[in-house]
């Protein structure tokens, strides 16, 4: 690359520090952590989304943990307890004022390291603004020891240096450090905050050479980016590349194990390392993190888990044992549970060549009318050009030929209000109910609907119509909520709704059922026993021998359940079964599920317990044994997301018709699965 093209992207590394500098200054101003400077070291007072928050948290807890743990060493004998903290990279952090105003500097110095031009406006803001430059101290003179005439040196007090330097240029850094008072026999940590993945991979593996023989008693501490193939990390990679600042090494390096390697092939000799998911789950309290939970309405869980699986925190140190202690691998906290290998694989297409069929939305309902025609309603996508809660009904129509047709359709009737997360289904070939949703994180959808749907017949000209009208209120449903399940059971040869689960804008998860009479309308007590299954959110719900199976779902500390209970119709009512699969399945939540043939068909959905994305894991409901299949994606545009889709079983063609899906990505863009997807499942049947 040209020096114009190294500048290019040096600009556009720099302009990742303004944003971030920015959502942390958003993330104090929302309590998530107390830091009274991040504001007065930027222009502005952003507000930034709650998921941002969540992130920018857990990175910031993840850092402080490891730089506690380095401070509050035992140090050597006959010795004075000295530290120094060098961080790489380091933007417009606070870090140096946090340390110095709780206490923590008394025996410790910090050098902050970036691109000479972000050193030295973060130097001129620590001049210009009274309490920054109050608690830094008096700038050091040219003759006081440590400064000295060095032009790498923007800012220098008593335990504060600041430079400027390139850190692809090694000779240069070293030599600033040492002008600027850098000793290299002092325990010394080296911070580097998504920093290693803008550099190349040359320079990246020189600095982490060049640190590991540099300093006999250090450790390094490493917060960065991770698993670039899957769905999520192809949506994060090219983010960076549109704004040309491409994230390398990440195919060399692109999982937890593979980052060890490459600090102990550096010459590092011990190094641990976790996700950020194992981080919070492990690492926090679960006070701390209910506090987090309450701070804002929150209801993007698929995206901040996949966030915090694609960043690691990793500690790396010149002694044996020191990694391991600043950074232990959790115990008995979302332990491993990997699938088992897959037996066998089933073909993924597009749904065809079908004018109009993109669905690009998520968080909506699908529901089936006869053979040929499938409804979606709600949910979150595009819009007339923009993103949107949708207003629009999505009918996919089945014309002779086995030749789909699809079109937005504005329903006609009652007011469709674009709720999200709720449930829709089928009660006859024309006839579906709509209940629950939510229209923020924090307001219910109120009502039920009746939509009824008709599509062209013949030869498919014009338009399908839908129909949508309010239920009376007299069937209104009491208890609002979203992501909650609904499936249809029968009870002493009387039909019923099942409704279970969900969340509320009081409640973040619920653990109770509601039964609604299909014939009347009205929702009934019917007398159901056994073990009550963990309250529960975004998990699935099928119908089966006249009860209903629920499988997986979101617990009240956000964990991934990977649980499966049978809701068993009885002579009186119904009983709670637990069925015992071996082997164990992945824990995940936000995917679809089907019975087909007597098995089990879980479809995709987001988890944290396993290092690969949930495929379609199959339940043989008379054996209780489950097996993996994988998803040849071959045919179909990649990324494909699924969770937060939908799923409609085709008998006919013995294929799953899969529906919209993605989700927020963090700040690297939201993705919509564009087309339908056809999975076929012929191989599931026994032959």
């Amino acid at each position: 690359m040209g020096p114009r093209g190294r500048e290019r992207r040096a600009g556009a590394v720099k302009g990742t520090n303004d944003s971030s500098s920015l959502s942390k200054s958003s993330l104090a101003a929302h309590g998530y952590v107390c830091d009274p400077f991040a504001a007065l070291l930027v222009s502005g007072a952003p507000r930034r989304a709650p998921l941002i928050h969540r992130g920018y948290y857990v990175r910031a807890r993840a850092v402080r943990h490891c730089v506690r743990a380095f401070l509050e060493r035992t140090p050597a004998e006959g010795g004075e307890p000295r530290r120094q903290i060098l961080s790489l990279g380091a933007g417009f952090d606070s870090l140096y004022f946090r340390l110095k105003a709780a206490g923590h500097l008394a025996q410790a110095k910090v050098w902050e390291v970036d691109f000479p031009d972000v050193a030295e406006r973060k130097a001129a803001r620590i001049r210009a603004t009274p309490e920054l430059a109050a608690l830094a101290g008096p700038p050091l003179s040219a003759t006081d020891p440590g400064s000295g005439p060095e032009p790498a040196l923007r800012f220098a007090s008593k335990d504060y240096r600041l430079l400027g330097s390139d850190l692809r240029d090694l000779p240069a850094l070293c030599h600033a450090l040492e002008a600027s008072g850098l000793d290299a026999g002092v325990p010394t940590l080296l911070l580097a905050e998504a920093v290693l993945s803008y550099l190349e991979p040359g320079s990246a593996a020189a600095l982490l050479a060049w640190a590991a023989g540099r300093f006999s008693d250090a450790l390094f501490v490493l917060y960065e980016q991770m698993r670039p193939h899957d769905p999520f990390g192809q949506v994060m990679q090219r983010h960076f590349e549109r704004l040309n600042s491409p994230l390398h090494g990440l195919a060399r390096f692109p999982d937890v194990a593979a980052q060890q390697r490459r600090f102990l092939d550096a010459g590092w000799v011990a190094c641990s390392a976790v996700d950020m998911n194992h981080f919070y789950h492990g690492f926090l309290p679960a006070e701390e993190r209910r506090r987090v939970q309450t701070l804002e309405p929150f209801d993007e869980f698929e995206e901040w888990h996949l966030k915090c699986s694609h960043y690691f925190i990793l500690a790396a140190s010149t002694e044996d044992g020191l990694a391991q202690a600043v950074l232990p691998q959790p115990v008995g906290t979302l332990p491993l549970v990997e699938p088992a290998p897959p037996a066998g694989v089933l073909s993924a297409s597009v749904l065809g060549e079908v004018e109009g069929c993109d669905l690009r939305r998520f968080g909506h309902a699908s529901a089936v009318l006869g053979p040929n025609v499938i409804l979606s309603t709600g949910g979150f996508g595009e819009q007339e050009g923009r993103h949107a809660r949708m207003s629009t009904c999505h009918v996919l129509f089945r014309q002779p030929g086995s030749r789909w047709n699809a079109s937005h359709v504005c329903g006609a009737g009652a007011t469709w209000d674009g709720r999200l997360f709720h449930t829709m289904t089928t009660f006859s070939d024309t006839l579906v109910l709509v209940l629950g949703g939510r229209l923020s994180p924090v307001t219910p959808a109120l009502g039920m609907y009746w939509l009824s749907c008709t599509a062209p017949e013949g030869n498919g000209a014009g338009n399908p119509k839908v129909t949508i009208t309010e239920v009376g209120p007299e069937a209104e449903f009491r208890s609002p909520r979203w992501r909650h399940s609904a499936a249809k059971v029968l009870c002493q040869a009387q039909k019923y709704l099942f409704v279970y689960g969900g969340r509320n804008g009081k409640d973040p998860v619920l653990g109770d059922w509601h039964f609604l009479h299909v014939d009347t309308m009205t929702w009934v007590t019917l007398p159901v026993e056994g073990p009550e299954p963990d309250a529960r959110h975004s998990h699935s719900a099928c119908s089966w021998k006249g009860g209903a199976l629920i499988a997986g779902g979101l617990s009240g500390s956000e964990e991934p359940l990977g649980s499966i209970h049978f809701l068993k119709p009885v002579s009186n009512g119904f009983c709670w079964e637990r069925l015992e699969v071996q082997p164990h399945i992945t824990p995940r939540y936000s995917h679809t599920a089907h019975v087909f043939d007597g098995k089990l068909l879980l479809v995709g959905g987001v988890s944290i317990h396993s290092s690969t994305v949930p495929g379609v894991t199959v339940i043989d409901l008379t054996t209780k044994l489950s097996s993996e299949y994988r998803m040849d994606t071959t045919c179909v545009p990649w990324p494909l997301m699924l969770h937060n889709h939908t799923s409609i079983f085709l008998p006919e063609e013995q294929q799953l018709l899969l529906l919209g899906g993605g989700g927020n990505c963090f700040s690297f863009g939201t993705h919509f699965n564009p087309h339908p997807v056809t999975l076929d499942i012929t191989s599931l049947r026994p032959r």
